[in-house]
């Protein structure tokens, strides 16, 4: 009775929702879904309210995943109509602030980095706050790394003299000499404000110029002060000329300590994502006048299921809703975020920062494509460091990082689910044999393991034993018996994988192979002739040296049954009346044959019987 009540109530939920969908207006806006108790669990924006909402409950059989599992709960929706898609945007992104819905993705709000501060007030202060306020100040960053922004503090203080006081400076404080100057004034770290010895509008003037270097405008600050000093010398003002100077020379040596990274002296964003199964990172950098100003961060939770694409322009909406900087020209971009996305933040971006031809490049190959790709290692190795961190906290990581790292960093084409590592044993080319791991969604299948007794070669030779087990994994009866892997992770260096490409060619197989070198964890690649390191700390780099330890270890122990067993056949086995059983029990006890050797009669009798003792002790004690 009450399943029928309950699959009536959900037909009577459809049909309202129904008669809602068939008056939706075609205006740009923010839509709200709602679950069963009225709590708002996504907030999206649209260009088109009616054809975006719609494509929710067409088909469920095209739906996958986190939107899947959404649309299950939605029982009621709201939309909110704008003039226009840029109002959509920032709606939407205040909304998902203020509720935090369930199934949005999270972005990592960046009020705990610090910012620099430019106070609003008559002779403005220059601060370090971690707290930003909409006060009328102009603030820069937020920096990634607070040492970073207090050595720019100390580059501004030993260039331009800024009061450091917290005094009012107002017309009626400095007119009334209520104030003193004080250490910094005679030692000219700052021209005495608070009494009136520097008029406001050169200290100003003063903060312009700050302003520009801290937009990473050092060239045209540069000629902007030469131009100042030779004016002063040419009027005979030699004090105020060698104060410019002494500015200059610091200016150039920090200009000269900026990395350049781009020869053409343009200002770009860099963007690039690194995506986990439920994180993801995006690195933004900041390059002006050809130069890498710095970098930031930004971090993403309940990502699952979104591509890069998704991630950058969720990063990108955050980073120029909410960054003070000027916007330069041109955007690098991992992904093309698509046409419409793309009109939108342009529309956005222009008017906020009013720059109209701003163009958006995904660049392929040359200086572009390489900065991007800096960018993009950049995320990978914070987004490492951050699940590093989420774990100890005691927070849950899906455990399928490592997979999704390697995915990335070996280019393949689908999440390497199933990995089969190999490597071999042998002692100075005797009992020569091979182990056969397999991981599963980055766990150990056991149940697939397999060991091989190599015979097609004598004497100690690596890249035959490599040819013989591939060839006998993948070209015999375990080709049918067991799925093909993802990935073949071989341990050895450049002349093991390429003996295993070889092979798995030879075999008409494209089954993407790699080797791990124990010396110094290197990775090499058959397209490669230079091998690549991974921090030590990289879930991909944890989760293949799993894999070789896991393959040593089965090789070892094969390779020392079979040696234990030569062992008896040889020695024990060949006195009268000893067969293999009775030789098993004998070392079970004894440890081994120097054991057995130097066992007593007594000892011997207490585990077979006194016949077998005797033979036994006569053998070692003739």
């Amino acid at each position: 009775m009450e399943k029928q009540d309950e699959l009536e109530a959900r037909s009577d939920i459809k049909k309202v929702l129904a008669e809602k969908l068939a008056t939706l207006p075609t205006s740009p806006g923010v839509y709200q879904f709602k679950n069963a108790t009225g709590r708002v669990i996504y907030v999206g924006k649209a260009k088109n309210l009616r054809n975006r909402v719609r494509s929710y409950f067409r088909n469920a059989q095209q739906l996958f995943g986190k939107t899947l599992v959404l649309v299950t709960h939605i029982e009621d929706f709201e939309v909110i109509i704008t003039s226009s898609e840029v109002e959509a945007l920032i709606l939407e992104n205040n909304l998902i602030k203020d509720l935090k819905p369930r199934y949005n993705i999270n972005l990592k709000d960046d009020k705990t980095y610090p910012y620099l501060v430019i106070t609003n007030e008559p002779f403005p202060r220059i601060l370090f706050s971690r707290h930003r306020k909409k006060d009328g100040s102009t603030w820069f960053g937020p920096y990634t790394e607070a040492r970073q922004l207090r050595s720019i503090l100390d580059l501004i203080g030993s260039i331009f003299p800024v009061r450091s006081c917290k005094f009012r400076l107002s017309e009626e404080n400095i007119a009334s000499r209520k104030y003193k100057v004080c250490l910094d004034y005679h030692i000219h770290k700052c021209k005495g404000a608070c009494e009136g010895l520097q008029v406001e509008e050169e200290y100003l003037q003063m903060i312009e110029e700050i302003i520009r270097l801290l937009k990473g405008k050092t060239s045209a600050l540069i000629r902007s002060l030469t131009e100042t000093m030779q004016r002063y010398a040419s009027e005979l003002k030699f004090e105020q000329a060698a104060e410019i100077k002494a500015q200059l020379e610091s200016l150039k040596r920090y200009a000269e300590r900026q990395k350049v990274v781009a020869g053409d002296g343009l200002d770009r964003d860099v963007f690039a994502v690194a995506a986990g199964e439920d994180d993801g990172c995006c690195v933004v950098f900041k390059i002006r006048e050809g130069k890498l100003l710095g970098s930031q961060r930004i971090y993403m939770n309940n990502t699952e299921n979104e591509n890069v694409a998704g991630l950058q322009l969720k990063a990108l909406e955050k980073y120029y809703l909410e960054t003070p900087d000027v916007v330069p020209d041109e955007i690098l971009l991992q992904e093309s975020i698509g046409a419409d996305e793309e009109e939108i933040l342009r529309a956005f971006i222009a008017e906020k920062a009013e720059k109209k031809n701003i163009r958006f490049v995904v660049p392929q190959i040359g200086e572009k494509a390489h900065l991007v790709e800096m960018c993009r290692q950049n995320a990978r190795h914070h987004l490492e460091e951050y699940l590093i961190q989420k774990q100890k906290r005691g927070e849950a990581v899906r455990e399928n990082f490592g997979l999704t790292a390697l995915k990335e960093l070996l280019h393949l084409p689908t999440l390497p689910q199933r990995i089969e590592c190999f490597d071999n044993s042998h002692f100075q080319g005797t009992d020569y044999v091979s182990s056969m791991v397999c991981f599963e969604k980055g766990k150990p299948r056991k149940s697939d393991y397999r060991k091989f007794k190599l015979r097609t070669f004598e004497g100690s030779d690596d890249y035959a034993a490599m040819n013989e087990v591939l060839q006998r994994r993948y070209g015999g009866s375990l080709a049918a018996e067991l799925p093909w892997p993802d990935l073949i992770v071989v341990d050895g260096g450049k002349g093991q994988v390429n003996i295993a490409f070889q092979t798995l060619n030879q075999l008409g197989l494209s089954i993407p192979v790699i080797g791990l070198a124990k010396r110094i964890e290197e990775i090499f690649t058959p397209h490669s002739s230079d091998p690549f390191n991974l921090p030590k700390t990289s879930p991909a780099l944890k989760l293949l040296q799993q894999l070789r330890d896991e393959a040593h270890r089965f090789a070892i122990t094969y390779h020392r049954k079979l040696r234990s067993e030569r062992t008896l056949q040889t020695e024990l086995t060949t006195i009268s009346g000893i067969g293999e059983k009775t030789a098993f029990k004998l070392l079970e006890k004894f440890g081994s044959i120097d054991g057995v050797a130097q066992a007593s009669l007594q000892e011997l009798q207490a585990v077979t019987s006194s016949k077998n003792a005797d033979a036994i002790y006569r053998f070692y004690h003739p």
